[in-house]
């Protein structure tokens, strides 16, 4: 069954299964946009012992994700308005995220450093980061081509002291996959700053 959300793009459920979700666990959608296309069915993986952290920098987004968590009985779904790309702006626990999702948003991200910085904080050492991002190729929907960033320019991106490379993998037919894991060196020090 295909929700309106766009399924056929990326699948949520596939792709959290690729990343290892599991029940209980605490997740952060940064940047999750109004359909909540990854953080309804992160809360309905996780479960209602887990949490699932709506994140984005609109209020309005918000007001929506909050609407439908409340209409669906999602209880384990929070809203969290932030600007993902300034360090300690993000009202979660430091150090509590089981998984972090940065869905499409890396392009848009006008400060790297910090976004990093920032994952780095709200990520448990040995947590899951993935990285999604659009082909640099061109598709029928999307941002412009030259907005994107090849698959090689993102990793250089997050090449950074406290995440480490693991995986990659094809996220849909315009989109690729990163996986790195939280190591344990403090989010302060970085190739980047």
């Amino acid at each position: 069954m295909l929700v309106r959300s766009g399924t056929e793009l990326i699948n949520p459920f596939k792709l959290l299964e690729r990343v290892g979700i599991r029940e209980g666990q605490r997740v952060a959608d940064l940047g999750c946009g109004a359909l909540g296309h990854f953080v309804f069915p992160a809360a309905q993986l996780v479960g209602p012992k887990g949490a699932v952290y709506a994140v984005d920098i609109q209020r309005s987004v918000l007001e929506q994700i909050e609407v439908r968590a409340k209409e669906q009985q999602f209880w384990n779904v929070f809203g969290v308005w932030s600007d993902i790309d300034v360090y300690r702006a993000t009202r979660i626990d430091e150090h509590s995220l089981d998984l972090v999702l940065l869905i499409n948003n890396l392009y848009l991200s006008q400060n790297r450093p910090q976004l990093l910085r920032e994952i780095a904080r709200l990520a448990k050492p040995g947590s899951s980061v993935v990285v999604v991002e659009w082909k640099p190729t061109a598709s029928p929907v999307g941002p412009p081509t030259a907005q994107r960033l090849g698959k090689e320019e993102a990793k250089k991106i997050l090449d950074c002291d406290y995440l480490d490379y693991h995986d990659e993998f094809e996220a849909g037919p315009y989109h690729y996959g990163l996986i790195y894991f939280r190591n344990e060196a403090p989010e302060q020090e970085t190739k980047h700053a």
